[in-house]
């Protein structure tokens, strides 16, 4: 992507996005440009630091010794000016400490934002099947074996093709030994 300066020709590497009015305009700067317009610290900054919190990138760093992809090079270091990692090995090089990042940021590693429309009745139906099964392990242990069978049918039931529509079963009445107090 080129700079948007009417008379500059480098290639884009700082993207802003300002909101004025309730209108969104982007702005794409090449460096150069960028130092010009005051948009970057002289300084410079750790751009990770920004993006998960004051003294994540720190804390990445400050783990065992200095990691560096063996695919792309790309160092810790790196990550902490860019905020990015340079590579899809860069993921599995630095999980560790970027697990430890997640946690911070997101109160954990495991997605439970918004998902498809498909996957999500996927995930209910998986969710739901697990539940079946967790509750037929405590009738068998429960020696509950009527509620075990009823929720192995239910288990069954979720086997079948989806054109086929599973009756429900009615539990079984129980029997007179039961019904008078059990066994003697």
């Amino acid at each position: 992507m080129q700079c948007c300066q009417p008379d500059c020709e480098n290639e884009a590497m700082v993207h802003l996005t300002e909101i004025v009015d309730g209108q969104m305009k982007k702005i794409d700067l090449c460096e150069e440009c960028a130092k010009e317009q005051g948009v970057t610290d002289p300084k410079g900054f750790a751009l990770a630091d920004l993006l998960l919190g004051l003294g994540a990138a720190s804390e990445m760093e400050s783990g065992s010794g200095e990691l560096e992809c063996p695919a792309c090079g790309f160092a810790q270091a790196d990550f902490k000016k860019s905020g990015r990692l340079g590579c899809s090995d860069c993921y599995a090089t630095f999980a560790e400490p970027l697990e430890g990042m997640l946690k911070q940021m997101h109160k954990g590693t495991q997605h439970v934002g918004k998902v498809p429309k498909a996957l999500r009745q996927e995930m209910d139906f998986t969710k739901h099947r697990q539940q079946l099964e967790k509750q037929l392990s405590k009738a068998i242990e429960r020696e509950d074996y009527e509620q075990a069978a009823l929720v192995r049918d239910q288990l069954r039931g979720l086997d079948v093709p989806l054109e086929e529509p599973v009756e429900p079963l009615e539990p079984k009445p129980k029997s007179a030994k039961s019904a008078k107090g059990g066994e003697a």
